[in-house]
């Protein structure tokens, strides 16, 4: 049985997305002949297992940004849902930002949490994350990109603060604590523009909404809850 291959440099071995041969014999030398290094019984190819472990490694993967990545997500991604599915972890996808990321699947069993849970976000974090949403759902289409400042992200923050709060000095460590989660969860990117942030496209993804009509709601609860609200009947996030 002869095996497709990629064209590929010069060194590197690149692989067909190929089920392996069923006989053992056939099974045991297509596994020897794609292995990556010594020891190696998988049977996906370099590229394939290179998006798995972005995937896994996360926050998302911006296909604007690597559009290699996103040519084998495009291409594979019946095989890295399958694989994904065995660790109860959906691949989720939006074709128009071009922006694919992880989400945990939904099911009632022990020993079935995400490999990498990731701490949830706290109060304000989440209002300027949804005020955030809301702004990048106006700028899309228009060909402008979505951004924020420091002012700006204070500015959202002081609107939604509790009754009687007025510790100027709180607010600037809740602003900049904000921005600083939404920066290293990359939903923010720096700019060239000290204190001005682009919001990135993976921000739909993460906090999904059949309708950006659905978020004051949100922030009406987040504004009546705790520190650590848990809403009901809230999207699934990815950033959980």
């Amino acid at each position: 049985m002869t095996l497709r291959t990629e064209s590929a440099a010069p060194g590197a071995r690149k692989y067909d997305d190929v089920p392996p041969p069923s006989a053992p014999g056939l099974a045991a030398a297509y596994r020897g002949e794609r292995a990556l290094f010594a020891g190696d019984t998988g049977s996906f190819s370099l590229e394939i297992r290179q998006v798995l472990v972005r995937l896994l490694r996360g926050p998302y993967i911006d296909g604007a940004a690597e559009p290699v990545l996103w040519t084998t997500i495009a291409t594979h991604r019946q095989s890295l849902q399958q694989y994904l599915s065995e660790i109860f972890l959906l691949l989720t996808i939006d074709p128009e930002r071009k922006i694919a990321m992880l989400a945990p699947a939904e099911i009632d069993a022990v020993h079935t949490q995400p490999i990498m849970p990731r701490k949830p976000l706290r109060r304000e974090e989440t209002l300027l994350a949804l005020r955030l949403r809301m702004l990048l759902d106006r700028h899309a289409g228009s060909g402008t990109e979505a951004t924020v400042t420091r002012g700006g992200a204070r500015e959202i923050l002081a609107e939604h603060r509790r009754p009687g709060a007025v510790d100027d000095k709180r607010l600037d460590e809740q602003t900049d604590a904000a921005l600083a989660r939404l920066l290293a969860l990359k939903l923010l990117l720096p700019t060239e523009l000290a204190g001005e942030y682009r919001v990135s496209n993976a921000l739909a993804l993460a906090l999904p909404f059949d309708s950006i009509d659905q978020i004051p709601a949100y922030l009406a609860a987040l504004d009546s809850a705790g520190d650590e609200p848990e809403l009901p009947d809230a999207p699934e996030e990815a950033l959980s």
